[in-house]
């Protein structure tokens, strides 16, 4: 199912085995797969000198309805983990102090979303799916993937081919992948009253340095595409008229055949 960032997973609280740990503030994706790393979690009173950031992998499940995340860590492994800056760039190397301090496998030694693995949490009551996704492999044509803040991207400008359509206004997420499926885009300067969706993998490239995002599709396509109704859960044949109306393939089709993979550019 897919979850609003701003509308869901902000302000939920983390609960580690022993005690909360904090809110969730934001979160950081990688600039490569649109995936989400780390939630940032506002750790309160408790640990006043820094955020922390809390992995998927991490996660034990989540009460939707009570805004509380369950995580399989105590506090003390939280209080002792490596500080992150979360004001700075997150670096690699920042990355493989955390995930060797907590025993994860990196996401980003192996083919798919999740290093080895399709998801970041383990399955055993879930049925498989055809969502083998391979990473969106643009890393190596343009340097490291670097982490990104949704609260940062929010509010960037979304460009079509042929002009502005409007701005990032929330990001829409997997909740067992954790991949960004939609940025939801708030067209109120060009065309009042609507919000749109647009994937990820319609991306062309994004100049970070201007805060604009540029994607593969007219304003007439966007314009056209089936209304979206951002007070209602988004479903599946929803998704389907979407992809269909773009004439793309849909996300959660076997994508193993390198040949599907959507490739993209930076600026």
């Amino acid at each position: 199912m897919l979850r609003s960032m701003k509308k869901e997973l902000k302000g939920f609280t983390i609960g580690a085995t022993d005690g909360d740990i904090g809110t969730v503030k934001e979160c950081y994706f990688d600039d490569a797969s649109f995936t989400i790393r780390y939630l940032v979690v506002d750790a309160g009173g408790w640990l006043t000198e820094r955020k922390v950031l809390i992995s998927p992998r991490a996660l034990l499940d989540v009460d939707w309805v009570g805004m509380r995340i369950h995580a399989a860590l105590t506090k003390a492994q939280v209080e002792q983990s490596p500080a992150i800056d979360t004001d700075r760039p997150v670096s690699r190397q920042h990355e493989i102090a955390y995930y060797d301090y907590y025993g994860y496998p990196y996401y980003w030694a192996g083919p798919y979303l999740w290093g080895a693995d399709f998801y970041p949490v383990p399955l055993a009551d879930r049925a498989m799916s055809l969502e083998r996704e391979r990473r969106w492999d643009w890393a190596g044509e343009r340097g490291d993937p670097h982490l990104r803040s949704s609260a940062a991207v929010t509010g960037y400008h979304i460009a079509a081919t042929d002009g502005d359509i409007g701005h990032v206004e929330d990001f829409l997420v997997d909740d067992v992948t954790w991949a960004i499926r939609y940025m939801a885009v708030d067209t109120r300067n060009w065309w009042p009253g609507t919000t749109v969706l647009v994937s990820p993998e319609w991306i062309a490239r994004v100049d970070w340095n201007e805060a604009k995002v540029h994607v593969e599709l007219t304003r007439e396509q966007i314009k056209n595409s089936p209304a979206f109704d951002p007070a209602g859960p988004i479903q599946r044949e929803y998704e389907t008229q979407l992809f269909d109306h773009y004439g793309r393939p849909c996300y959660w089709i076997d994508l193993r055949d390198e040949t599907t993979s959507p490739r993209r550019r930076a600026a």
